[in-house]
């Protein structure tokens, strides 16, 4: 699992997340190279309690942060009256990215995309790139340029989680054709068909998925935010978990898992909402979701609820989260100071685990130049069984600081 997610929770994410837009172009011909990315690197220092914790009391880490370190290349052109454009990005780890000894990190290609569309009628995109369900709340996350939750159990991987499974779902990194409309005074909206999630019950692929959102930008004298809704959907046929479902002995209190559970068919689901507003160096976040089926893990070490976003899971979870966020940009110095509180949850209806997945988050990023930035952070991350307080608690308190490098 933190493997996975080292690898899948994708940088350059303000850089690359919908087209290419870098900081280095480049003329060739009738067309525009951009290329762009960052590096990172963060030494953190995690304190665990609680009855998940083990023989684990504390944790030392030099690694990357929530973007992996990242290198993206895209161009553009105009051609018989249509913009078209490619983006690749390749991310990787800072570290050996096995916590070993002759270790070796990986490289990924998280970004691999075409669009091409006019201002007058919209963008069709088809390829690789960021989901569009929950895509906003992770691009307003202050700790996309820091380290966030997860710091101390990357084993050298090539990210943290910032708020992931705290706050917001994982909106992943999805094989879609999608459809992005023009910008008609504030209003927009994005639709996308995305490859088939299998959720260990259903491996067919045979069911395509479905995001959307719609958006409002505004922006008044010195005022300017953003309003949102979106929505997912995707349908799992039956099948045979190998898992089973999980059972509570209450004579006993220990809960057992059965060998093979059968699964009806049923469609996972869910919907988000948020909005952010700023005035003169302050800003305001505020995000909420729900949904049935969207949980698909409960791996305590690995971020909690939700550490990727898994569309369904042995039994239909209801899941529910949110958080909210304020910064604040020092005048003259340029430094953020930013503080945020939220929280998932994720309950099996019928089945012992029912996780609650809550953190704090201060952090201080101050810009060294325009393109370094010096970070840092406390993160405060209770995980908590809801249904046995006995067992599967964990807390965690990570201070960590570095640096992260645009270009």
């Amino acid at each position: 699992m933190n493997k996975k997610l080292g690898l899948a929770v994708a940088g350059a994410l303000v850089a690359f997340s919908s087209a290419a837009n870098a900081g280095i172009t480049i003329p060739a011909g009738d067309w525009t190279v951009d290329i762009g990315g960052n590096v990172n690197a963060y030494y953190s220092h995690t304190n665990y309690s609680g009855t998940a914790a083990a023989s684990r009391e504390s944790t030392n880490q030099i690694s990357t942060g929530l973007l992996p370190a990242a290198f993206g290349i895209g161009a553009k052109t105009r051609q018989n009256d249509l913009d078209i454009a490619f983006q690749f990005s390749f991310f990787t780890g800072t570290s050996s990215g096995s916590g070993t000894s002759a270790g070796n990190n990986t490289l990924n290609i998280r970004q691999a995309f075409l669009t091409f569309g006019d201002a007058s009628w919209g963008t069709i995109k088809a390829g690789r790139d960021l989901g569009i369900y929950g895509s906003d709340a992770i691009l307003s996350d202050m700790t996309l340029l820091g380290v966030g939750n997860g710091a101390g159990v990357t084993n050298g991987g090539s990210s943290t989680l910032g708020r992931i499974g705290s706050g917001y779902m994982y909106a992943d990194w999805i094989g879609q054709i999608a459809y992005a409309s023009p910008n008609w005074n504030g209003f927009s909206f994005a639709a996308a068909i995305t490859e088939p999630w299998a959720n260990g019950v259903d491996t067919s692929n045979s069911n395509i998925g479905y995001q959307g959102k719609v958006t409002y930008d505004f922006a008044a004298n010195d005022v300017t935010g953003r309003v949102w809704l979106g929505g997912i959907s995707q349908k799992h046929d039956a099948g045979t978990d190998g898992t089973g479902a999980y059972s509570l002995n209450t004579t006993t209190g220990v809960v057992s898992q059965a060998a093979t559970t059968p699964v009806a068919s049923y469609t996972s689901s869910g919907f988000d909402v948020g909005a952010k507003v700023a005035y003169q160096g302050a800003q305001l976040v505020g995000y909420y979701y729900n949904g049935d089926g969207l949980s698909g893990s409960h791996s305590l070490l690995s971020g909690g609820i939700d550490g990727a976003l898994y569309l369904g899971s042995s039994t239909k979870t209801k899941d529910s989260g949110g958080y909210v966020q304020a910064t604040y940009v020092i005048p003259g110095v340029g430094t953020k100071l930013g503080a945020s509180w939220g929280e998932s949850f994720s309950q099996t209806p019928g089945s012992a685990p029912e996780y609650k997945n809550e953190s704090w988050i201060v952090g201080a990023y101050h810009p060294l130049t325009k393109s370094l930035n010096l970070v840092l952070e406390y993160t405060d991350q209770k995980i908590d069984n809801v249904a046995d307080k006995s067992a599967n608690n964990l807390e965690s308190k990570t201070v960590s600081a570095g640096a992260i490098l645009f270009f």
